[in-house]
Order: structure tokens, then C-alpha cells, then sequence
């Protein structure tokens, strides 16, 4: 795979973690936007949704089924797909996806590609592949433009440039577009809307991403916000949509369900202002659209995912981000501290599984097991769940099977801490000991700067404030049952 290298130590993770919690400006944006989605969302789900726990339910069954079935879904969406028109291509793995491409881009003698908001082009790092190939892609989605100006990843699925404030980027388009320095979004949405205006102007390849390929119909549905996608995929004479596999549909009924958990999960809002569905080329009759739409189907360890127990609910991700806008650790370090195209609790099921969890295993880590991922996940996804199990797994504790699972290394240290604990946690009179012990650790607060480990742990937390009898009030809880 072109681009840099997969592999994040622990070390790479912690230094990564510790600088982004340093980043008190990062700390504010996030927040504001966090509050702005969740508020959004909780808003339009009470006013327009009489029954959102049944819709909950619908479309983790219309997933799990499409998934279950999805060899059938597959043939089945590439004879419609050829029927109209459209080429299907097959790739295993991101060098394939980005070779394909890449072919066609010399093909048709194209230098310059537009490029719709896709999550898939991130993960197989195609823009980092062309770049070498001397083929240059430009991003059209305005957040993702905001971070290809400044060589960063997006920081989020649905909101790539969430971390910078409007005064920020407008400094950003100063240094990089040469723009008088505005920060009024209108201001900012002009001076960006007038530079890919140019880059529109008789471009001949455009790529976009699938939120859902409905097999019966052979067709590519896309949502978005801005019109740039439609641009992308309309303006041009080539349209390459690449597709994971696991977006297969059976129907545009059970795609309408979906995109109804979609766009309130992922913005608060009810429905998208533009929603693309592509079901051919240009007709001979028709005055625009695409000469040519190919749509390149990316398997890159999704197969292998789908065949491992209970892993394979992941697959049912429909690219909400709302796990990562509830997210208690996501809030405070940001998508880059993840070190993955998909950052957040469905980052942490994924990643492991889609680029191997010897090269990414600390990012099971950043999870504090909150379960807020679980209660919003508009497919059901028990992502909590799998987090833990994804740990057992890095622990060699589990099933082995998963991408990557032979090259881990155990933490025989984090192994013989977590067995000591576990001595305490099972047994009542060693827990209820440790419980009364717990209330003294305030005693040690003057002295954490002079003991190291515990010097480095209280330079990003506050130190814990515990007082009176913990086991009575553990055991007076609702809902504890105290044995």
C-alpha cells in the first residue's frame, strides 16, 4: 500500500494522545462542535421521529440481512449495474483499487482528478498513490479541501475539518489560496466556492464515494450537502465511485430506511439538500451526466471480517459518525490521534480488522467502555462490545482470527497487572479492602509529582476525590446486585 506506513507503536499513540490533550484550542473546537451535533441530533429525533427505537431496529436487520446475503447482493448489483451501462471492478486490496484507477486515468489521458467526499479514497490512500503516479486529485468537499490545503487526514468521518474554528481556516486560505483574511462562513464559502470553480472548468474525471449500492436496481445512491458531489459526478466524462462492498442494499425501500438513521444521526438534520442517485451513463438523448461510470467494489480484509464471530456487525456501519460525536475520549483528543482513516469507537472495531491489528493494537485503548457508543448507533452496532473483545484479542484471550492477530506482541507486564486485578475484583472481601483502601488516595496527592508513573498520569488527569464507605454506596445503587 503506497503512502506511509500502516504500523502505530504504543509510543506513536501516546505522544500522538499527549500532544492533541495539550491542544487547548483543538479542546474548545471539538467541543463546540460535538455539542452543536449531539444537540442537533437529540432535538430532530424528539420533534420528527414518533418511534426511533423501531427505525433502530429496522435498519440493523436490514444490514444484518444485506450482510448475511451479501455474496447474492453482490452478483446480483454487478448484472444490474452492467445492464445500465455501468463497469464493475473488483479489488482486493487498496493497490489494486488505486491501480485500477490509476489505469483509467492514463486511459483517458487525465492529469487532473475532482474528487467528492469519500471515506474509502482515505483508506486505500489514493491521493497519496496518484500524487506519486503524477496524477493530481483535488478534493471538492469543502471541509476536505480546508485539510488538503495543509496535508492533514480528516480529523472526523462526516466532519473532516471540525477541529478548526472559521478563524482559523480563514487564516488557512490567507496562507495557501491567497485570499483576504475573512471568517465569516458566507465570506469563507465564497473564496472556496471561487477557486473550485476554476478547477471545475472542463475537468474530465471526477470520484465519489457509495452510501449505499442497491442491488435490485444496479444503481449508486450518494448524499451530501454542498453540490460539489454532484458536480464530481455529473460535470465529467468519467465517474469512479468506489465502493466497500458491505454498502450493498437489497432495495431502494431498505436504502430510504437507512438514510433516514443517516443524516439526523450524522448532522441533526431530517434530510440531505442533495441526494444523487446514479443509475447510468448519459443516455444518448440526455444533455449531461458522465460518458462513462465505473464503480470500483473494495474488499481490503471486509471479506475476512465477515467471516469472524460477531466482528462481522461492524460491516453494518453506515457512516454516521454519531459514535464519535458522543464519544468522551474522541471529544478531547480528535480524530488524528487515532492514527487510522476511521478514528472514534467504530474507528477502533474497523481499523484493527481492515488494516491488521499488529499495525494499529493501542487504538483499543482509547475507550473508556462508556457504552454512550452503543446507545446511539442508529444500526445497533455493539460497539462497546466489540471494543472489549478487540482487547481480549490483542491479549491472544480470544478467537485469533482477525487480521494481523499472529504478529501481536502480549504486554506480559499489562497481562500479570490485569490478573492481579481481576484476583481483587472476584473475590468480595479482597475488593471491599481494596474499596476502603481507595479513600486515602487523596493522602498521596502531595507526593505524585516525586513518584513518576504517578507524575505522568496526573499531567492530563485531575487527581481522584474519594470519601466515606464506597462499598455501601456500590452496593446501594440501583440496579447493582451486591453478592
Amino acid at each position: 500500500m503506497s503512502g506511509h506506513s500502516l504500523y502505530h507503536s504504543k509510543k506513536d499513540y501516546h505522544d500522538k494522545v499527549i500532544q492533541k490533550l495539550g491542544d487547548k484550542q483543538l479542546g474548545t473546537n471539538l467541543k463546540s462542535g460535538m455539542d452543536t451535533l449531539k444537540a442537533n441530533r437529540k432535538k430532530t429525533i424528539a420533534a420528527r421521529y414518533f418511534d426511533w427505537e423501531g427505525l433502530r431496529e429496522e435498519g440493523s436487520k436490514i444490514k444484518q440481512n444485506a450482510l448475511r446475503n451479501l455474496d447474492t447482493l453482490l452478483t446480483t448489483f454487478e448484472e444490474k449495474a452492467k445492464q445500465n451501462g455501468m463497469k464493475v471492478h473488483w479489488a482486493s486490496t487498496p493497490d489494486e483499487a488505486n491501480d485500477i484507477i490509476y489505469k483509467l486515468a492514463v486511459e483517458k489521458q487525465v492529469t487532473t482528478i475532482l474528487k467528492g467526499k469519500s471515506m474509502a479514497s482515505e483508506e486505500i490512500q489514493l491521493n497519496a498513490y496518484l500524487k506519486d503516479k503524477g496524477v493530481k486529485a483535488v478534493e471538492t468537499d469543502l471541509g476536505e479541501l480546508i485539510i488538503q490545503l495543509i496535508s492533514e487526514p480528516p480529523v472526523h468521518i462526516v466532519v473532516p475539518a471540525i477541529h478548526k474554528n472559521r478563524n482559523q481556516i480563514g487564516q488557512i486560505f490567507v496562507d495557501k489560496l491567497g485570499s483576504e483574511y475573512v471568517s465569516e462562513p458566507e465570506e469563507l464559502n465564497k473564496i472556496a466556492r471561487k477557486h473550485l470553480r476554476k478547477e471545475f472548468e472542463g475537468f474530465k474525471m471526477g470520484i465519489s464515494g457509495v452510501n449505499f449500492a442497491v442491488a435490485n436496481e444496479g444503481a449508486i445512491w450518494l448524499v451530501e450537502n454542498e453540490g460539489n458531489g454532484r458536480m464530481s459526478t455529473t460535470a465529467c466524462d468519467i465517474h469512479v465511485a468506489i465502493c466497500g462492498i458491505e454498502k450493498i442494499v437489497e432495495s431502494f425501500e431498505d436504502a430510504c430506511i437507512l438514510d433516514s438513521l443517516l443524516v439526523p444521526s450524522a448532522t441533526g438534520a431530517v434530510l440531505t439538500c442533495y441526494n444523487n442517485i446514479i443509475s447510468s451513463p448519459r443516455k444518448v438523448d440526455e444533455l449531461d451526466g458522465p460518458r462513462e461510470v465505473h464503480i470500483v467494489m473494495l474488499d481490503n480484509n471486509r471479506s475476512n471480517m465477515l467471516s469472524q464471530p460477531h466482528y462481522w456487525k461492524a460491516l453494518s456501519c453506515i457512516r454516521c459518525g454519531t459514535c464519535l460525536n458522543h464519544c468522551p475520549i474522541y471529544d478531547k483528543i480528535g480524530g488524528h490521534a487515532y492514527l487510522s482513516t476511521y478514528p472514534g469507537p467504530i474507528g477502533e472495531v474497523v481499523s484493527p480488522q481492515l488494516f491488521g491489528l499488529d499495525n494499529v493494537s493501542p487504538i483499543v485503548n482509547l475507550c473508556s467502555l462508556c457504552n454512550r457508543c452503543n446507545e446511539v448507533c442508529p444500526v445497533k452496532i455493539p460497539l462497546a462490545d466489540l471494543i472489549r473483545d478487540l482487547r481480549a484479542e490483542k491479549a491472544h484471550e480470544y478467537e485469533g482470527k482477525i487480521a494481523g492477530y499472529k504478529n501481536t506482541k502480549v504486554n506480559r507486564i499489562e497481562k500479570t497487572i490485569m490478573g492481579k486485578f481481576a484476583d481483587f475484583a472476584s473475590s468480595g472481601s479482597k475488593w471491599r479492602f481494596a474499596m476502603k483502601m481507595a479513600t486515602l488516595a487523596p493522602l498521596a496527592k502531595p507526593f505524585g509529582g516525586a513518584v513518576p508513573i504517578l507524575n505522568k498520569w496526573l499531567a492530563n488527569h485531575s487527581f481522584p476525590e474519594m470519601s466515606g464507605n464506597l462499598n455501601s454506596k456500590v452496593k446501594n445503587m440501583k440496579g447493582v446486585i451486591y453478592e
